[in-house]
């Protein structure tokens, strides 16, 4: 039988690509009695085992061939026939070393359809003879690391056994610990056209199929009849059956999974306020685009020009044997007047000459190279060519690695680089390269396909970057082997995913830093992650997932998979052949691990020996990875902790409690304390310096019952703390003990929950998870907001805040509120014996005094009545001494409370008193 096996000749080359082919005589072909697929996705990585039964029920032997479309990005990990009684395991070995001479001979070969590419798929095809009523079964197992597109997820499995199947299922069963949301089935998919697809009218299931759902497992299963296959599809032909999803997600760190020393982070924030773009549509417009090609094109980028925000500027390049630029020497801000002439402008190319693509990216780049020279632009923006061609150059630099080369040193970094080929006769090698080594993506087009839709569909992807210069960082003495962790741009609707291993003397917890910039904010986010806990995403005991123990080591996989990406794209991406052998000495070494089929390994099938149980070789172990890593496009970070330290020093200055408050005045060595009995709703003004620094601050109460027994009828509390910054813009900052909101002109939210560090001109917001809010303007004057939650609160007890002046060497004399009139004053304690003079009691006086005296303290000329009191600050942790004021700070206080009440918690009145609360809500 050996001799009568045939398993494809060779694995393309490309990354990812395994392609086997064989001959296949329909006529003579055996009957498929069985196709099932069964698919675990754990944390959006997918094991997926395709199974086929092949029967030959007639008289002679016949040629079974087992044919699957697997999706380009995902890896083989095994397979294995079953004929008869004997079985045939794949083994997947090295790849002999190829020459130069090769590579060369490679590289200047065209490319074809490679297996990094977005849209792509590719076939495996194994075959053997099969005896004479006899069934042979096939088995393939492949994995891949589902990618993030537009907000959602999606798992594709092809379904096209070529003949009407006696038992066909596929099964789809999900879990995700965040919680699964738009879960969703297409209608079957039979176009070209992959990933993505365009809007479908036909929003039915397909027959069969059944959906069951909780909040972290979802089960999938579609099993038509052989009459309902035969309404789908006579010749086979079922098309692609597709699963989409998202999970539950926040402005925070991300997820981070971990499992048997390895962890997987995601990360992928939404509700951030877009960046600004500056963008340049680069468009071939030599003679072959006529007809079709062009006028799809037009098309898409007339849909383009509408999403264009009115922040963006952009420009419009066509190319042929010669450059037009639609605005010579400078980027166009997006108004009605400019999208209304730049349609003219495409309207009025015409397909004509030759494919200078050198000269159209050096054009591009020294456009937008001039733009950010030119642009001293406090808010930052992301800059991105867009290039589109059907051909290879032919005019000006055709040589590749010299186009290569001139690319990257004229975008140097700054800037991203997108690249779209149509058709049969563009270079593919080129544009990937080109595109990443200059942090961007390729896009293929079929020949025959519509071009609008993918140009469209990655000007969606693109088209809203909420963060720049994302960094991700991990305690070096943590974690090792950690896959990219520096990224140009994080785009909406996509996902960031790192991947490491943990160092077995940890400390218990994972430490997680992210680092990246909001248009003009910059922004930390923190947190510690348990390793020791149980992994949140253990399938043990989960409905439906009880054979799935191939899956229980995701983490580790999901790291491998994401290593030989890494190593294959820098691969790709390497012309030193020194430094290429030493990458694929690597890829070939992990991929020989973990049992992957890479372009520097393969797959041999082996006869197993008749002693050896049938059940290690039944069910092969599912272990492979598959998703290209290009979207990625991040780079090791060099080792170090972030600058952005946590700036937690509380002076005794506050307002915490029922509410308590607290002045000190060091230079006295004395602190004075007094109670404000409010009303629920009421908004104190804390601090009011409008006019010179331009800072405020209200607190708004919150009512509870009073305790038993006490005093008072009900207790108040603060709920809200809104500070509010004029200069050198206005901004405010508002917590709540769960949120914290910051909005400079753009609203950003974020979890108390989460340590989180946010800065934007001049004013700096770092959350320490349940703990503290930190606000620091302009470097001078600094708060500190506590966090005091229940977590089984008493009748009389509410979550709540507390306020701390930390630093105000900002705030100017003429600062007023309940706290900020007191800043720039000193106070005099005296005695007043009864029936004699006062008397001035020393400073250095630690000791209670004679309880007999009359204690005054003397503040701003009043002389005040007080008593000695020890009151506790900091969430009760520390007693402060103080002397008292009693009756709502009476005399102590310029005026009466009431005056201190704003009208709102935007409110920056000026005017100390009744006029106080009267501000112009036209300032919000």
């Amino acid at each position: 039988h050996m001799s009568q096996l045939a398993l494809c000749r060779g694995l393309a080359l490309a990354l990812g690509r395994m392609n086997v082919d064989c001959a296949l005589d329909s006529e003579t072909r055996p009957r498929m009695a069985e196709f099932t697929v069964k698919s675990t996705i754990i944390s959006r990585y997918a094991f997926t085992t395709v199974s086929c039964t092949m029967v030959n029920s007639g008289s002679e032997a016949k040629e079974g061939t087992f044919e699957m479309q697997i999706p380009a990005a995902a890896f083989i990990s095994n397979f294995t026939m079953i004929i008869g009684d004997r079985i045939y395991q794949g083994e997947v070995t090295a790849k002999e070393k190829r020459t130069s001479n090769q590579d060369k001979e490679r590289d200047n070969k065209h490319s074809g359809p490679i297996g990094r590419r977005e849209n792509g798929v590719e076939t495996f095809k194994a075959s053997g003879t099969i005896p004479r009523k006899t069934q042979a079964i096939f088995t393939l197992h492949y994995e891949e690391l589902l990618q993030r597109r537009l907000g959602k997820y999606e798992y594709t499995v092809s379904i096209r056994p070529q003949q009407l199947v006696g038992r066909l299922r596929v099964e789809v069963n999900i879990l995700e610990n965040s919680g699964i949301i738009s879960l969703e089935v297409l209608p079957l998919q039979n176009s070209k056209q992959r990933g993505i697809k365009k809007v479908i009218d036909d929003i039915s299931l397909p027959p069969s199929t059944v959906i069951g759902q909780t909040k972290t497992l979802a089960k999938v299963t579609f099993s038509p009849s052989v009459v309902q296959q035969t309404q789908i599809a006579r010749n086979g032909i079922l098309g692609d059956f597709i699963v989409r999803y998202d999970v539950n997600r926040e402005l925070s760190v991300g997820d981070v999974q971990i499992l048997n020393g390895y962890f997987v982070h995601y990360f992928a924030p939404q509700d951030l306020p877009p960046l600004p773009k500056n963008v340049v549509f680069v468009l071939d417009s030599s003679a072959s685009m006529v007809g079709a090609k062009l006028r799809q094109t037009k098309d898409a980028l007339f849909t383009i020009l509408k999403d264009l925000r009115p922040e963006d500027h952009f420009n419009i390049i066509g190319f042929s044997d010669r450059i037009k630029v639609w605005q010579q020497d400078h980027m166009v801000p997006v108004t009605p007047n400019n999208i209304r002439d730049a349609k003219k402008c495409i309207l009025n190319i015409s397909p004509t000459g030759g494919t200078n693509i050198n000269e159209a990216v050096q054009t591009s780049a020294k456009l937008l190279n001039n733009y950010i020279a030119q642009n001293d632009i406090d808010a930052r923006s992301v800059s991105l060519i867009i290039l589109l061609t059907d051909g290879r150059p032919t005019v000006g630099e055709t040589q590749s690695y010299k186009i290569l080369s001139n690319t990257k040193e004229a975008i140097r970094e700054k800037f991203c680089l997108f690249t779209i080929g149509i058709g049969n006769d563009v270079d593919y090698k080129l544009l990937e390269r080109m595109s990443l080594e200059n942090c961007g993506m390729m896009r293929r087009i079929q020949e025959e396909e519509d071009a609008a839709a993918p140009l469209k569909g990655l000007y969606d992807e693109i088209g809203t970057p909420l963060l720049s210069d994302i960094r991700v960082d991990y305690p070096k003495d943590s974690v090792e082997q950690v896959t990219q962790n520096l990224f140009p741009n994080y785009f909406n609707g996509s996902e960031i995913v790192i991947a490491g291993k943990l160092i077995e003397h940890n400390s218990g917890k994972l430490h997680v830093e992210v680092t990246a910039s909001n248009a003009n904010k910059y922004i930390l986010l923190k947190t510690d992650v348990a390793i020791d806990a149980p992994s949140k995403n253990d399938i043990r005991g989960s409905p439906g997932m009880e054979d799935g123990k191939e899956a229980q080591n995701y983490a580790e996989r999901a790291w491998s998979y994401l290593t030989i990406k890494e190593l294959l794209t820098s691969w790709l991406k390497s012309d030193d052949s020194e430094e290429r052998e030493h990458l694929m000495d690597k890829a070939k070494s992990l991929a020989l691990t973990y049992n992957f089929i890479t372009p520097f390994t393969s797959l041999k099938m082996k006869e197993l020996k008749a002693d050896r149980p049938k059940e290690d070789h039944a069910s092969p172990s599912t272990e492979g990875t598959g998703e290209r890593v290009q979207s990625l496009q991040g780079h090791k970070a060099p080792p170090g902790t972030n600058n952005h330290k946590q700036r937690i020093k509380i002076s005794r200055t506050s307002a915490d409690g029922d509410p308590h408050f607290v002045i000190d005045f060091p230079s006295s060595k004395l602190a004075v304390c007094f109670n404000i009995d409010g009303q629920p709703g009421d908004i104190l003004r804390l601090v009011s310096d409008h006019n010179e620094s331009g800072v405020t601050v209200n607190g708004q109460l919150i009512g509870a019952p009073a305790p038993p027994n006490g005093h008072k009828k009900q207790r108040t509390y603060f709920s809200t703390i809104t500070i509010l910054s004029n200069k050198p813009a206005r901004s405010y900052v508002e917590i709540t003990p769960t949120k914290v909101i910051l909005d400079d002109g753009e609203r950003l939210i974020l979890p108390c929950d989460r340590s989180a560090t946010v800065g934007s001109r001049g004013l700096e917001v770092s959350i320490f998870a349940n703990s503290n809010v930190t606000v620091a303007i302009q470097g001078t004057i600094s708060f500190v907001i506590l966090i005091h939650q229940y977590k089984n609160p008493a009748p009389y007890q509410r979550n709540h805040l507390g306020f701390y002046i930390s630093n105000s060497k900002g705030l100017s004399p003429q600062s007023h509120g309940l706290l900020g009139q007191f800043l720039y004053h000193e106070v005099k304690l005296i005695q007043a014996p009864l029936g004699g003079s006062p008397q001035l009691v020393s400073q250095n006086s630690t000791e209670q005094p004679n309880p007999r005296p009359v204690n005054m303290l003397k503040v701003k000329g009043r002389l005040v009545p007080v008593m000695w009191k020890q009151r506790k600050i900091y969430n009760g942790a520390q007693e402060v001494d103080c002397w008292f004021a009693k009756n709502n700070a009476d005399k102590l206080i310029d005026g009466d409370y009431k005056d201190y009440l704003a009208a709102h918690p935007f409110d920056t009145g000026t005017s100390f008193g009744v006029g106080m609360s009267r501000m112009a809500v036209c300032e919000l």
